[in-house]
């Protein structure tokens, strides 16, 4: 799941998520254009060699593309792995307002179990942490850290590999100290929340932001200042156990995201491998270019093939400004 130059492609939205995207190209959100759409990015070989995982949405695990073939197949075929979204979204947490939970836990050990025979072998849970005046709580964070624990305890158990997900949001005016704080904060009480659950860390992939500044920040961080933040703040909270760190997006831009990955891996000289997790950083271009037509497909896979490929790059600290700008 972190092998040099490849990493994990979010494609696991939520039915009412992908309308949001498709409504943006004028696609209409059926079954058959969600299909559609991601069996084009799964049957694009060249770029799938950058793609080591698959995120699915549970209808997408179980779905079949248009010849038939189950899309796991599809996946497996192109070398990659396939995995699924297991929470159930973030749940308003009674008593603290604008601040969330994420719920799934209930039943999860029976839908692993089906998951698994469907052909996953990886999960994820998002928990989100959001930044305002007088939030986080203490009680936010707790509960979220604890839930992630259960649930890849509970993935363990039955085979299948966790992606921990705890993602500080970009929302907000708060700047790249903040930020900091937030995160360093998120990810010393989710490992101790891992530790007291009994999860094997050799065993899990950690999903979290970077550390950047709010949307709303007066001042925005540099691509150093964000790359040298991120390693510092991951240094000090997560354990050399932990194999590897693939990063969200978290709203950035491609290139952006591309770029702080990649000055990441460059500067170096911590234990883990470092790679994506993205999902609208990869797949905002293919998305444009493909918007619902069967005679765009190669032009859409063309475009999944060159944010493959600068991910792949980043994630080796060998991306730049001018393979960036080549025509996808």
């Amino acid at each position: 799941m972190v092998a040099p130059g490849r990493g994990i492609l979010a494609a696991d939205e939520s039915t009412g998520t992908i309308k949001k995207r498709f409504d943006a190209i004028g696609v209409e959100n059926t079954e058959d254009n969600r299909r559609d759409y991601r069996e084009l990015m799964f049957r694009a070989s060249d770029a799938m060699k950058y793609v080591s995982g698959v995120i699915l949405f549970e209808e997408t695990l179980f779905q079949k593309a248009a010849d038939g073939t189950p899309l796991v197949d599809i996946i497996t075929a192109a070398g990659s792995i396939p995995g699924i979204k297991v929470d159930k979204g973030a749940s308003k947490m009674a008593g603290f307002p604008n601040e969330t939970v994420t719920k799934g836990l209930d039943g999860l050990s029976k839908r692993l179990r089906s998951y698994y025979e469907q052909g996953a072998r990886f999960a994820k849970w998002r928990a989100v942490i959001d930044i305002a005046d007088g939030i986080p709580t203490w009680t936010c964070v707790k509960s979220n850290a604890h839930a992630l624990a259960r649930y890849a305890r509970i993935c363990q158990q039955e085979q299948i590999v966790p992606i921990v997900e705890p993602e500080v949001l970009m929302d907000g005016n708060h700047d790249a100290a903040r930020c900091d704080e937030v995160t360093r904060w998120v990810l010393q009480t989710v490992f101790n929340e891992l530790a007291e659950q009994r999860v094997a860390l050799e065993g899990v992939v950690l999903k979290p932001n970077m550390v950047v500044s709010g949307k709303g920040s007066v001042r925005q961080a540099s691509i150093d200042e964000v790359a040298e933040r991120t390693i510092a703040a991951l240094k000090a909270t997560v354990p050399s156990a932990v194999p590897g760190i693939a990063y969200l997006s978290g709203g950035q831009s491609d290139e952006l995201a591309t770029a702080h990955l990649s000055r990441m891996n460059e500067i170096g000289g911590f234990p883990w491998k470092m790679t994506f997790s993205y999902g609208r950083a990869l797949q905002a271009a293919p998305q444009k270019a493909w918007s619902g037509k069967k005679e765009n497909t190669a032009a859409a896979q063309r475009a999944f093939l060159h944010r493959a490929r600068m991910n792949g790059l980043a994630s080796q600290g060998q991306w730049n400004e001018k393979l960036e700008k080549q025509a996808a």
